[in-house]
């Protein structure tokens, strides 16, 4: 094989992202982790923020115990 079928990759471009883009992506991702974490380990179905409904607590109740948050 000859040296020329052989190149090396070149290194990848970085993606550069101005640092407001950057905060809003952060903030986001914040924010939904946030919202990810009460409704896997605060959230009880009965004293929820969002009434009385026991829905998202059953829904996600093995994924909490699996996880170490109590709920009993």
């Amino acid at each position: 094989m000859s040296s020329d079928s052989m190149s090396h990759p070149t290194a990848a471009t970085p993606v550069v992202i101005p640092a407001s883009r950057a905060v809003l992506w952060l903030a986001g991702t914040a924010l939904i982790a946030l919202a990810i974490y009460y409704f896997v380990g605060v959230d009880q179905g009965a004293v929820s923020v969002f009434g009385n409904n026991t829905l998202i607590h059953e829904f996600v109740h093995d994924g909490r115990h699996f996880l170490g948050f109590p709920c009993h």
